[in-house]
Formats: structure tokens, C-alpha cells, sequence
């Protein structure tokens, strides 16, 4: 080894042992600085509410509909999310009624709780009158939509439905939020 190499890794290693000297009585008086192990919880927050939230009192056959909503969505293998889209839907489209053909005061030809049409390729009327099967195919619907567990609630609803009011869903969702936390473990 040639003399000022060695005199160059003498002085790195003189400055590191002077470093250590000074800074190790230092450290070793030093607090620790209450160094305690941290966890980071992760957990899912469903997003916050768009604009102003609406609200009704259900009945006992729009109760029941809540239930066959999760129930559905459940069997389809699907998380909450899936359910509080579908009931905030359901709330806009039916008030959570089983809604039968109503005359003129009928959408063309929507039925059930998500207003879905027969002549638009939903089912037969007495399917989509069925909520198992009118939330299976509006679940269908929506896993056909890329990033629907992460977009707007109203978004996600009306890429299923193709409303003539696109923006309607999004005042049901803290309800529909509610309804799933009360009864998704019931």
C-alpha cells in the first residue's frame, strides 16, 4: 500500500474512532426519545357523502328489501361497498318498493327495485320483480364497471343504470352507508 493511501484510510479511521469517542458517551446518556414501535392501521374508509344527503322512514317491506339487497350481495361474493351502491340506487329508483308496472305514471317499462326495463335486456317482469335476481343483475352490472369500489357512489350507480338524472344516487348514500352497517351482520 502506497504512503498516502495508507495515511488516507489512517485518517478515515482516526476520524471515526474520534467520532465514536465524543459521540458515545453522548449517546449513551442520550433519552432514547420514548422510541416505542409503531402500528399503522389500514383500514378501509368508505368515502364521504356527495352533496346533500336525503332520508326516508322505511317500512317493514322496504326493510326486507334492505335484506335482500345484502343477501344478494353477499351471495354474489361481494363486499359492503357493492350493498350501500345497490341500496342507495334502490332508494332513488323505487324508494326500496317492489314497484310493479304503475300505468302512466310508469317509466316506460320499469319494474322492481331498481327500475329496470325488460325491453332493455334486465329480464322478464316477474324477474326483475324478483330482488334476488334484480340485484344479481344489477351486480352483474356493476363488476362489468372498472374501479367501481373506488369511484363515486353516484358514478358507479349510473354507469349500471343509465339514469336521465345521473347525479340522484349520491343523496341516498349515507342512508344506504347506515342501512348496510345496521343489518350486513344480522
Amino acid at each position: 500500500m502506497n504512503t498516502i493511501m495508507r495515511k488516507s484510510v489512517l485518517s478515515v479511521a482516526g476520524l471515526a474512532f474520534a467520532g465514536g469517542v465524543f459521540a458515545g458517551p453522548i449517546a449513551a446518556h442520550a433519552n432514547p426519545v420514548d422510541a416505542k414501535p409503531v402500528a399503522v392501521a389500514v383500514q378501509s374508509v368508505a368515502p364521504k357523502p356527495q352533496g346533500e344527503q336525503s332520508h326516508i322512514n322505511l317500512n317493514g317491506e322496504q326493510t326486507a328489501n334492505v335484506k335482500a339487497i345484502i343477501a344478494a350481495t353477499k351471495k354474489a361474493g361481494l363486499p359492503e361497498r357493492a350493498a350501500v351502491i345497490s341500496i342507495a340506487t334502490s332508494l332513488q329508483e323505487s324508494k326500496l318498493e317492489n314497484l310493479g308496472h304503475l300505468g302512466d305514471a310508469n317509466d316506460h317499462d320499469s319494474l322492481g327495485l331498481f327500475q329496470q326495463r325488460p325491453t332493455s335486456g334486465w329480464g322478464t317482469p316477474e324477474q326483475i320483480t324478483d330482488p334476488d335476481y334484480s340485484t344479481t343483475a344489477f351486480l352483474k352490472g356493476l363488476k362489468q364497471v372498472d374501479g367501481w369500489q373506488d369511484m363515486p357512489l353516484t358514478d358507479a350507480a349510473q354507469t349500471v343504470q343509465v339514469s336521465a338524472y345521473p347525479d340522484a344516487y349520491a343523496q341516498w348514500e349515507q342512508q344506504a352507508t347506515d342501512l348496510v352497517a345496521q343489518h350486513w351482520n344480522s
